[in-house]
């Protein structure tokens, strides 16, 4: 089974740097505690560990 990632938005982006507010945005987060299901890939892992303080992360068997 493909392992997924659910991310969910646990910081304001307010005051921010843009990079991380269009890296979250990229993710699919919009509003707070949003919550989304993204494929477990290099790329998104990539993103996860730039705002990793911004988002919390749990793998998820889907």
């Amino acid at each position: 089974m493909a392992k997924k990632l659910e991310i969910t938005l646990t910081r304001s982006l307010i005051g921010r740097p843009s990079d991380q507010r269009v890296t979250v945005n990229t993710l699919g987060l919009r509003k707070l505690h949003q919550t989304v299901v993204q494929e477990d890939n290099a790329a998104i892992r990539g993103m996860v560990n730039k705002v990793k303080h911004l988002i919390t992360v749990n793998e998820i068997d889907a």
